[in-house]
């Protein structure tokens, strides 16, 4: 899993037909500081994040495996973070 920050929205209307009816994102993988580790990345959106929210995130199969069929999906939203601590110190609150 890899943490995420939503920065928008990705409209795409004309999709591949194996491409579920799924919201799409645009998030910045980020470390637990909140450090952009890779930015612009499309992920699916199985639970309605907003913008500016902390995600968790998967890739690969374990991405494919959430919509219960062979989707083209490579990253996907599966957490909306409330909380991130380390060493007793809060890293990140919603």
């Amino acid at each position: 899993m890899e943490l995420g920050k939503v920065k928008g929205q990705v409209v795409a209307t004309v999709r591949n037909s194996g491409m579920p009816n799924l919201s799409l994102l645009l998030v910045d993988i980020v470390d637990m500081n909140g450090n952009v580790l890779a930015a612009g990345q499309v992920a699916a959106d199985t639970l309605g994040a907003g913008e500016e929210e902390l995600v968790l995130l998967v890739r690969g199969s374990s991405a494919r495996l959430l919509t219960g069929q062979e989707a083209p999906l490579d990253l996907c939203v599966i957490g909306i973070v409330d909380q991130v601590t380390s060493r007793k110190e809060r890293l990140y609150t919603k």
